[in-house]
């Protein structure tokens, strides 16, 4: 798998390298000598962009805007680092996360007390504050231009409160960092793009996903830049088995009733992990490789929603 793909339109894939290939990648928007970076990974996803820059004859300097989807740290770990390389650049970020942006240290304490010091480390590097005065929060409707290229923000949540896309005019794209959920594109069912919705800790809404994932749907899109990952062309043939899966994981969870402990999330591990199994045809050697952080992930986003749902 090539580490930097063309992607035409002028924007250009760069594998992030979290936690290896192929896991989750940024945009480089390229116009008139311009550059708008959407999503950053982590610290150690910066070595690519700066290879990207100098296959272009670009310099840090021609870097106009940093864009992280939202602040979870395979988004928007790298931003600080980058701000810091790209010294011209502003931060276009949701008004939610801003704060998370210019003081991490909360994030990053919170990271590190869930992943211990030697994983944060390696998974995450460095993560520097960044200077409020080159700070955008872009409420929806926001647009900004790269050169005479105009980007629109949608505010999303569903996955995250913090959460906004990016629509580009240009390639009739849209970067959906986990709106429009994960498609790693080795994994398919009858020969095509299998997506699964991203339910993470701690915001996970499924009728506000679904009624952000429409708000995309109503630009008729050409194409959708997946985080996790690469390009997804012609989205409208895959936003149907997309939005069953949405509904899919509720009614399991449901069924399940999980309580937050380890035998709870067990349980309804198990229970995603069937349903992937009957529904889609998928091994086990899949579910316990490419998509077993992400089914563990998404179980835990569950069974915080379930809880949730009791208390409300």
């Amino acid at each position: 798998m090539n580490a930097i793909v063309n992607l035409g339109h002028g924007v250009y894939q760069v594998d992030a390298m979290y936690t290896g290939p192929g896991v989750a990648c940024l945009y480089c928007i390229v116009e008139d000598g311009l550059v708008a970076i959407v999503e950053t990974g982590t610290a150690h996803s910066l070595p690519g962009v700066l290879q990207l820059l100098d296959d272009l004859g670009l310099t840090p300097e021609n870097v106009r805007y940093v864009v992280p989807t939202h602040v979870h740290l395979d988004h928007a770990g790298g931003a600080g680092v980058m701000m810091k390389a790209f010294e011209n650049a502003e931060l276009v970020i949701h008004p939610r996360g801003a704060r998370h942006m210019i003081d991490p240290e909360q994030l990053v304490l919170a990271t590190r007390a869930v992943y211990g010091d030697e994983v944060f480390d390696r998974l995450y590097g460095e993560i520097p504050p960044i200077d409020e005065n080159r700070v955008i929060t872009a409420d929806d409707g926001y647009r900004f231009k790269l050169g005479q290229r105009e980007l629109l923000i949608l505010d999303t949540p569903g996955h995250a409160f913090h959460h906004f896309c990016v629509y580009d005019e240009k390639s009739r794209g849209v970067f959906s960092g986990d709106t429009f959920g994960l498609s790693y594109p080795q994994i398919k069912h009858h020969g095509e793009r299998f997506i699964l919705p991203t339910t993470t800790p701690t915001h996970f809404a499924p009728e506000l996903l679904r009624q952000s994932v429409q708000r995309i749907m109503d630009l008729a899109p050409e194409h959708i830049y997946l985080t996790h990952f690469g390009l997804l062309p012609d989205p409208a043939s895959h936003v149907e088995q997309y939005l069953r899966g949405i509904d899919r994981l509720v009614e399991i969870t449901q069924s399940v009733e999980p309580t937050n402990d380890e035998n709870g999330l067990n349980e309804l591990q198990g229970a995603v992990s069937q349903w992937l199994r009957d529904e889609f045809d998928l091994g086990q050697a899949v579910i316990d490789g490419a998509l077993a952080n992400d089914i563990r992930l998404n179980s835990q986003g569950l069974a915080h929603w379930y809880q949730r749902q009791l208390q409300s």
